[in-house]
């Protein structure tokens, strides 16, 4: 095999990977974001096992318990008074008093809110939808709509983002739900994305927060031992300004101390292990 042919296979392998992953993603939010609304070929097979005494399964797959999400989400909006008729429910929070805002990483699965959850079991819900086929000039009506009606009950749109409530023009505080389905693939990327904000923070605080401002060769200066500055100093003909400590623009901390809060941190055998696909794959197994 030559070495062109090597890398179309190795580049095909790791495709396979990456859409197995996304495929797990997907699942956590709903079956149909895999399958979609027709079924192919080689699932037909599985989903029968599945679903031995029911022919028409995409049907079947609209329940909203096959999607635990939609379970929680339609908790949430319950207790916050939304799609709750509060003349025949006691004890729940008034009508109105909160709004909600959605957001979903597909458009697939905010079709599936509207029709499975919003028409199939909270009629009286009030929604607007801001997604890629709303025309960029009607976007900022939705969003001011929305803002200035408070008889609409939900504003759905894409991409999960805590600070995106307050660009679309909410000054009020807001209480944030992730909704992650626990021991999947979803919590581990989601324990990934935290783990990098955590070493982000650790790097830069109150006490160095002049790194924000740096350009690239500042920051990469940081990284640069003191014999390394002093030879190169030497060999260009340097004043003999530098005074060999590596420090923070700034301030007087040095690179020790702004790596100080990294200490937690976990060796490299723990990161193969817990980010190890064939590691993943049998858990699941289990």
């Amino acid at each position: 095999m030559s070495e062109i042919q090597e890398k179309v296979v190795l580049h095909r392998a790791s495709s396979h990977v990456f859409q197995a992953l996304q495929y797990l993603l997907k699942l956590c939010g709903h079956p149909l974001l895999v399958i979609g609304e027709k079924i192919p070929d080689s699932f037909s097979c599985v989903l029968s096992e599945l679903f031995p005494a029911n022919s028409d399964i995409i049907s079947e797959l609209h329940k909203l318990h096959h999607s635990p999400k939609l379970v929680a989400l339609q908790e949430i909006l319950e207790e916050c008074g939304i799609g709750v008729d509060a003349s025949s429910s006691e004890g729940c929070v008034s009508v109105g008093q909160h709004r909600v805002l959605i957001f979903a990483q597909h458009k697939a699965f905010l079709d599936i809110i509207e029709r499975d959850l919003f028409h199939g079991h909270m009629k009286s819900v009030t929604y607007l939808r801001l997604d890629g086929s709303v025309e960029p000039e009607k976007r900022f009506d939705i969003v001011k709509a929305f803002n200035s009606d408070p008889t609409i009950d939900v504003l759905c749109s894409l991409h999960m983002a805590m600070d995106r409530a307050h660009r679309l023009g909410q000054r009020k505080v807001v209480n944030v739900h992730r909704l992650i389905m626990r021991g999947t693939l979803e919590e581990k990327v989601m324990s990934l994305q935290k783990f990098k904000v955590s070493v982000a923070n650790s790097v830069i605080n109150a006490e160095n927060a002049s790194m924000k401002t740096m350009n690239t060769d500042q920051l990469l200066d940081l990284f640069t031992s003191a014999e390394t500055k002093k030879a190169t100093a030497a060999s260009k003909g340097s004043d003999g300004n530098f005074d060999g400590d590596t420090k923070s623009v700034g301030t007087g901390k040095g690179l020790k101390a702004i790596l100080g809060g990294l200490e937690e941190l976990w060796d490299q055998s723990q990161y193969t292990e817990e980010y190890n696909l064939s590691h993943f794959l049998t858990k699941l197994k289990r």
